[in-house]
């Protein structure tokens, strides 16, 4: 029986006790009726409160229990419904506020595309998602919900991403361009061509993150249940006080009927989820309430480099040459010419710092590709050769520190040029809205050179570097951290970043491009691309915490008051046990002030 039914029962069983008692004059059949379901009522809390003792954790059930039986032995059977109606609705309550809570997280699931439209011979046919294979060619119409991930080989739109990233400016997509799964066509419909299955596919990852948010208790609510045992030694030590002051048991009744124990038992959870969502809402995915109190704590914050502090992306950092008849520009369009056709990673930098300078691109003939060296082609009549330093004949003494291509023409060496990788314009703003939130301790951990590590940590006002890491690495300066450096946030985007992420107390993931391993193995998932949600995550754990805590001492202040009052008998009962539901909805509503 759903708590909504048990209250519809009991507020059922109350109007024919009313009917019995004030419309046929039969008082005892009343009481015996609201016994009865007092009787049950205690029976089912009772084999929960076990339940909870039995989990490890602390009931606070045997306040209400009490209050129900204190209040039938002396009479005041009336009062005992209130208690019943009251603690069957505040349970309802809880469901609601819950469900109003946790609405965003849930509108992901059923928002989850099913079907896809396949072409397959010139023909469309409809199918379920999970039977598209990684190469099909899908249909998206306008409206559509992008079912699987995939790139686009026909047409251009803008798409509405705001249910992976929060943003929700549309963005322009056309030919080559990446399509998640979740994300909405505006305009114009599309071809795509299907990259991952349905299960390893951007919306899919999220909603398994979603489920499992839902699924996981969050531990502060074991915190908060330990309020329960001064809680409960207080109310008996007033009810007892009182009755043995007065040598009326009714007093003692009275103070355990305004002893709620619902702050203890709602305010917690309810504020986690309420966390949860507006974090959802910032595009940061918390996976459970745990998570929400971790990073409220944290004392450390590890970054990987690249991807996380910086773009993941080389740009051009310097064109070095030997021979003073070109300029930077004339073989900068030369080299980029040669290698507008190739995937390379540092091809596509070269590319695009061609068109950033607005340089006209040559054609290109006998490209010839030398597997792990470089290539040869044929530019404006010259002859090139661009690739690592022995393939084209560089001197030994030009050697660069990082990464660099050398070209040579006509067979003549000529020069470098080095590439950077591009720190995040948000990075070191990030990094100083960390330490002001009492992170003090920030740690980069990288697979990159040292001079290149320290030259990132010293922009970012990082305190300690760790250069030239490789996963075990990673891990092993993570557990070296002492217990007052701890909790520790991880904080990466790939492949290689999965096994830290799992290993520290809080993994975050940077997961806007997809990088499925590195978010299964994280406790909280960015879905935006976008440092400083990192921060923006800690600020609203340490705000939901706050007020978490907030909401439990509220109710709990505010029942200690009334139970001191019901002491000197100025509480009657059946008043008391209506005051109770006002303690709950007090401690509710302050609780879902963390949506805001």
């Amino acid at each position: 029986m759903s708590n909504f039914q048990k209250f519809s029962v009991t507020v059922l069983i109350g109007i024919i006790a009313l009917i019995t008692e004030f419309g046929f004059n039969q008082p005892r059949m009343a009481f015996l009726l609201i016994a009865l379901a007092g009787g049950v009522m205690t029976i089912s809390m009772f084999i929960g409160m076990v339940r909870t003792l039995r989990s490890g954790k602390y009931g606070v059930d045997l306040l209400a229990i009490t209050a129900i039986i204190a209040t039938l032995l002396v009479g005041e059977y009336w009062a005992s419904l209130v208690v019943l109606i009251m603690l069957t609705g505040g349970d309802s309550l809880e469901d609601y506020a819950s469900r109003s809570a946790s609405r965003e997280l849930r509108s992901l699931l059923e928002n989850a595309p099913e079907t896809a439209h396949r072409i397959k011979n010139d023909q469309l046919e409809d199918l379920n998602v999970d039977e598209i294979e990684v190469g099909d060619l899908l249909l998206i119409k306008p409206g559509e919900v992008v079912p699987i991930d995939g790139t686009i080989v026909k047409g251009s739109t803008f798409v509405d991403e705001s249910s992976l990233t929060g943003e929700s400016q549309p963005i322009e997509k056309k030919t080559s361009d990446s399509l998640m799964s979740g994300t909405i066509v505006k305009d114009m419909a599309l071809q795509m061509k299907v990259t991952k299955k349905a299960d390893d596919s951007q919306y899919q990852t999220l909603v398994k993150l979603v489920k499992e948010s839902e699924q996981k208790p969050a531990h502060f609510v074991r915190l908060a249940d330990r309020y329960a045992v001064p809680f409960t030694i207080v109310a008996y030590l007033i009810g007892g006080v009182a009755w043995a002051v007065s040598q009326d048991p009714v007093r003692f009744a009275e103070v355990l009927v305004v002893a709620s124990p619902c702050p203890l038992i709602l305010a917690a959870p309810v504020a986690l989820v309420a966390g949860m969502s507006r974090s959802s809402r910032n595009g940061i995915v918390v996976k459970t309430g745990t998570t929400i109190e971790k990073l409220a704590k944290a004392k450390t914050i590890a970054f990987d480099k690249t991807g996380t502090l910086t773009k993941g992306r080389l740009a051009v950092d310097e064109i070095k040459f030997v021979d003073d008849r070109f300029t930077a520009g004339e073989l900068l369009k030369l080299i980029a010419s040669a290698e507008q056709e190739s995937t390379h990673i540092l091809a596509r930098s070269l590319v695009e710092e061609a068109k950033q300078r607005k340089l006209k691109l040559s054609s290109v003939s006998n490209l010839k590709e030398f597997t792990g060296q470089g290539i040869e082609a044929i530019v404006d009549n010259k002859t090139l050769r661009i690739g690592n330093a022995p393939f084209v004949g560089a001197n030994s003494t030009d050697l660069a520190q990082g990464t660099a291509v050398y070209f040579a023409m006509e067979g003549k060496y000529l020069g470098r040029i080095t590439f950077k990788d591009i720190l995040r314009q948000e990075a070191k703003a990030t990094v100083d809205q960390l330490h002001q939130l009492g992170i003090a301790n920030t740690v980069m951990l990288t697979g990159d050179h040292a001079n290149v590590a320290n030259q990132i940590a010293e922009k970012t006002n990082i305190t300690k570097s760790y250069a030239e890491c490789l996963p075990e690495d990673k891990i092993q300066v993570l557990e070296k951290l002492e217990e007052k450096q701890r909790p520790v946030i991880m904080v990466g985007d790939g492949v290689n970043d999965a096994p830290a992420l799992a290993v520290a107390d809080i993994g975050i993931a940077m997961g806007a491009h997809g990088a499925t391993a590195a978010s299964e193995s994280a406790d909280a998932v960015i879905l935006k691309d976008d440092l400083s949600r990192v921060s923006e995550a800690v600020r609203l754990s340490k705000d939901t915490m706050k007020i978490a805590q907030q909401s439990v001492l509220i109710g709990i202040f505010i029942c200690v008051g009334l139970m001191l009052i019901a002491a000197t008998g100025v509480i009657p009962a059946l008043i008391g046990a209506a005051l109770q539901e006002v303690v709950d909805t007090v401690s509710i509503l302050s609780a879902l002030r963390a949506r805001r």
